[in-house]
């Protein structure tokens, strides 16, 4: 079976070292650290001191941190019974207990805590790639990240002394992978959220609109409601915590946190009147959601196994779920029962769709191929080529003219809606892992490893923009919006930083820029119209 990269990159940014509590010293690196990052320091980090309704003003990330506490001290060392951190742990009182509005910590982690306190609260040593004291943590990026243009320089002209297309060099990798990626109703916004950020693009002017932050570890899926005015992100940390929150629209504001899922939140669906929400979870459940109360309606059992995606029937009363256990499940909401099983796949299913019709559910995965079903009987209708390797995502066209799907053999494929034939493939140069169509079928998107999103023209096939976003420091956006011809656009930090390569060769910058760097041509371009081709002349 094949190994889903999606996974293994984030969870390589996961590992942390387990806690030795069998030791006799207890060190807060060591031990009480790896507590503290699973339950606590989502909403209690360096990062967030200054969002005070989320922190309350306290950091669990670093011993510097505790050490500080909030607006008094937290931990006395020695004496666990007058520490406050231990108080808020152990206390009978739900509203005051920490971690807030979750379960307890178990006993075993909070008698840990006390342990460490009563012994003196000692620091230990913190691992190397841990930034102490009042320095702030920053990632160092130290590989290129190379983006080929079809822009043609000529022999002599800004250094080279051979002609060639320019590639665009800049030391931003590593990228982490784009997972999802949303059009809004409206048609006029894309969102692609990718670890820890969303990005919000216009798509009239190819440029950020918004830079959220403000989630938990993976984002695994971005759904609009039908009306546009929420934005649900799902994700979370694997085998700790899930993360589903809603934000409005109009000036991202969080709406609400809902809380129940004991794993990472994997697929997201609303119903078509925007009231009701799914959420799929990797700890085995979908849960059904009240989203102007953000109150639990239901929970669905139906899997043995992650589930790693949702769909709503067009009139709101089914839903059908995915999952690792190699099943389909189309499930009544009303009673909640199963009314049928789609089985028979050999591998794990990871995406599922509803033909806006509601005769039928295409379902795919690790598998070659893309399965339909016959929602009336249950019975398998046909098969249709699929990527020959892992399907990432399937989706469905508003009026179900086209089916796209996103696949691990580095393309994009958008498919009949009714035949289920093949129409064109997008060659992405990455396994693609989320994809969107947008509501008048003008264009798709698509998110991959490589940590770029990328825009086309569904009709021509034709790649009309690269888009990368990547969170800076104190919450900035760096940005790039890249034609295939070569125009860009981008925040001055990106344009600075970069370097133009023709053959190897680097070219001199400021004078490559003074032809590419045009935001008027990649806005042309994002929206469909024709771009001219870049002309170099020699002053």
């Amino acid at each position: 079976m094949e190994v889903a990269m999606r996974w293994l990159s984030i969870l390589l940014l996961l590992l942390v070292t387990m806690p030795a509590s069998a030791q006799t010293d207890l060190t807060y690196w060591q031990d009480i650290r790896p507590i503290f990052r699973k339950h606590c320091t989502a909403c209690h980090s360096t990062k967030n001191l200054n969002k005070v309704e989320a922190s309350g003003g306290l950091a669990l990330d670093t011993f510097e941190a505790v050490k500080k506490g909030s607006r008094q001290s937290v931990v006395t060392p020695g004496k666990s019974d007058k520490s406050l951190l231990h108080e808020l742990l152990v206390t009978s009182d739900v509203k005051r207990r920490m971690p807030l509005e979750s379960d307890a910590l178990s006993k075993e982690k909070t008698e840990l805590v006390k342990r460490w306190i009563d012994a003196g609260a000692k620091e230990g040593t913190p691992p190397l790639e841990v930034a102490v004291g009042p320095t702030k943590k920053t990632l160092t990026r130290k590989l290129d990240v190379v983006l080929p243009t079809g822009a043609i320089l000529p022999a002599g002209f800004a250094g080279p002394k051979v002609a060639g297309k320019l590639d665009l060099v800049m030391k931003i990798g590593p990228l982490a992978p784009v997972t999802a990626v949303a059009f809004s109703p409206d048609n006029k916004l894309l969102a692609a959220g990718s670890y820890g950020q969303i990005v919000i693009w216009d798509l009239n002017e190819a440029k950020p609109v918004k830079l959220l932050t403000n989630v938990l570890g993976a984002v695994n899926d971005l759904r609009f409601s039908p009306k546009g005015d929420i934005l649900a992100v799902g994700g979370g940390q694997p085998s700790a915590k899930g993360d589903l929150r809603l934000y409005q629209t109009t000036d991202w504001k969080l709406l609400a946190t809902l809380r129940g899922h004991d794993d990472v939140v994997f697929s997201l669906a609303f119903t078509q009147d925007g009231k009701q929400l799914a959420s799929a979870s990797f700890d085995h459940s979908v849960r059904l959601w009240d989203v102007a109360t953000s109150a639990l309606l239901k929970e669905f059992h139906h899997h043995s196994d992650f589930v790693y995606a949702v769909a709503f029937s067009p009139d709101g009363k089914r839903l059908v779920s995915a999952s690792k256990d190699r099943t389909v499940a189309l499930i009544d909401i009303e009673t909640g029962k199963s009314v049928f099983t789609f089985s028979g796949m050999e591998q794990d299913i990871m995406a599922v769709a509803f033909h806006p019709d509601g005769k039928s559910v295409i379902s795919s995965g690790f598998e070659a191929s893309i399965y339909w079903w016959n929602t009336q009987t249950g019975e398998r209708i046909k098969l249709q080529g699929g990527h020959g390797i892992a399907t990432h995502e399937l989706a469905f066209s508003k009026d179900g003219k086209r089916i796209i799907s996103a696949g691990a053999d580095r393309t994009v494929r958008s498919w009949d809606g009714t035949a289920g034939t093949l129409v064109k493939a997008f060659p992405v140069g990455s396994s693609a892992y989320c994809v969107a169509i947008i509501a008048n079928n003008k264009l798709v998107a698509s998110g991959s490893f490589d940590g770029l999103v990328r825009v086309w023209d569904e009709a021509s096939g034709r790649h009309l923009v690269t888009l990368l976003g990547l969170a800076g420091e104190s919450d900035s956006l760096d940005w790039l919006a890249l034609t295939p011809e070569g125009y860009a656009t981008g925040a001055d930090k990106f344009i600075a930083q970069s370097r133009w390569r023709v053959s190897g060769q680097e070219a001199k910058v400021d004078a490559v820029w003074s032809v590419l760097r045009q935001p008027a041509q990649v806005a042309r371009a994002i929206r469909g119209e024709a771009v001219p081709t870049p002309v170099f002349l020699k002053k």
